[in-house]
């Protein structure tokens, strides 16, 4: 278990790059999936530090320490029926050694406030099926709600363009024609 020790959340900047980079991958080992290659970093700095960011992302300090130990990243979207926006939590990843000394605990936190003081209807994000421990976090802690009527779709890029590439030869993606 860790120590308790301060902790300060910053964006991130251009100085903390390679660090977020490192991070991100970390969480990708954590959840078993294949990181982010060189490429994909690029874009992930250039989408939270361009001149169009797509993504907020904080960083979490415990103690002296100039390394970030944890991230999350942030991302706008809208609800039509409140009509107003969503603060989403994409991801949040601590590193191991940091677990239990509140740094996660941090950045929900901030995450919470910002989604208030932005006037957001509602904050939303996804958690993994095994991850017991976090589920556990944002239920009992936080007092979320695990939404059991609305279940996650997802199509990635092939997806997608094996769905366009069949919609422009006027099949659907089951090999039905499309009647006009």
């Amino acid at each position: 278990m860790s120590a308790k020790l301060p902790i300060e959340l910053r964006p991130l900047s251009r100085e903390h790059v390679v660090s977020f980079c490192r991070l991100v991958v970390a969480l990708a080992e954590f959840e078993k999936l294949p990181p982010p290659d060189e490429v994909a970093q690029m874009r992930l700095v250039e989408d939270a530090l361009g001149p169009k960011p797509r993504i907020e992302v904080w960083l979490a300090f415990a103690g002296d320490d100039p390394t970030p130990c944890g991230y999350m990243i942030l991302v706008e979207t809208y609800s039509s029926f409140l009509a107003l926006p969503t603060l989403y939590l994409e991801d949040l990843f601590v590193l191991p050694e940091r677990r239990k000394a509140g740094v996660g605990g941090a950045l929900l936190k901030k995450a919470v406030c910002l989604a208030h003081e932005r006037g957001c209807g509602r904050m939303e994000w996804t958690a993994l099926d095994w991850n017991v421990n976090a589920q556990q976090v944002y239920e009992q802690r936080l007092g979320a709600k695990r939404m059991s009527e609305w279940l996650l779709y997802r199509m990635n890029r092939e997806d997608m363009m094996r769905y366009l590439s069949a919609q422009t030869a006027g099949i659907d993606t089951v090999g039905n024609s499309i009647s006009e």
